[in-house]
């Protein structure tokens, strides 16, 4: 039997309605720096990812400054997380796409966008949302792969899949606020270690949650 996917999505709405979503950014440097700060985040704490954005854009702030960077310079300004040689030389190879191709402008579509170094659909689909409004997908970064899975909206092994299954089964006018509302709850409650499952307003659905509750009276 199927989740009830909107009334899980108005149950999460409720939850965390004093929680603003971030705004869509307009301009291109500012899409240019949304890009760059979510290759940064892959792998990394969003502490780290937002230090080291702006530790590079303190001294590089657009893409033809960064194309024309050296690689050990831009290298020392990312390295808060793990992989940022290979951050730093894909930031500095998509930047000259970028200024040879899309006359240094972030382009907003999937397929152009996926192209890029470094980008993948989890980047792409937040970079469209949030820097475009537009929804041609849904984000699946690690709180939204564990929660979905957990609950057992999906079941799928890999981000990739995730999103597929996701795409099937949530209605499209959801697809924009999915990704904020299950990030929120992969912070605040559903949690990778100890989650707070005595307290999700979700536990009602949750597969998770119906096989602690089991393991815990039968302990």
């Amino acid at each position: 039997m199927g989740k009830p996917i909107e009334k899980i999505i108005k149950i999460l709405e409720k939850y965390y309605r004093n929680f603003e979503p971030p705004p869509v950014v307009r301009g291109s440097p500012s899409r240019f720096k949304l890009l760059i700060r979510t290759i940064l985040s892959a792998r990394n704490t969003d502490e780290n990812a937002v230090a080291a954005s702006k530790l590079l854009f303190s001294k590089y702030k657009t893409p033809v400054e960064i194309s024309k960077a050296p690689i050990k310079d831009l290298e020392k300004l990312v390295r808060r997380g793990v992989f940022y040689k290979v951050k730093a030389r894909n930031i500095k190879k998509l930047s000259k796409i970028l200024v040879e191709k899309y006359n240094c402008k972030v382009p907003n579509s999937m397929e152009e966008l996926v192209k890029l170094p470094g980008v993948g659909r989890k980047t792409a689909n937040i970079v469209l949302s949030h820097g475009f409004g537009k929804a041609d997908g849904i984000a699946v970064d690690t709180h939204v792969f564990r929660v979905v899975n957990r609950i057992g909206i999906v079941n799928e092994k890999t981000p990739i899949k995730t999103e597929k299954a996701l795409l099937e089964v949530v209605p499209k006018k959801y697809w924009l606020e999915f990704n904020t509302l299950f990030v929120l709850h992969g912070r605040n409650i559903c949690t990778a270690r100890n989650p707070k499952c005595n307290i999700c307003p979700l536990r009602r659905w949750c597969d998770y949650y119906k096989k602690w509750i089991t393991s815990f009276f039968y302990f």
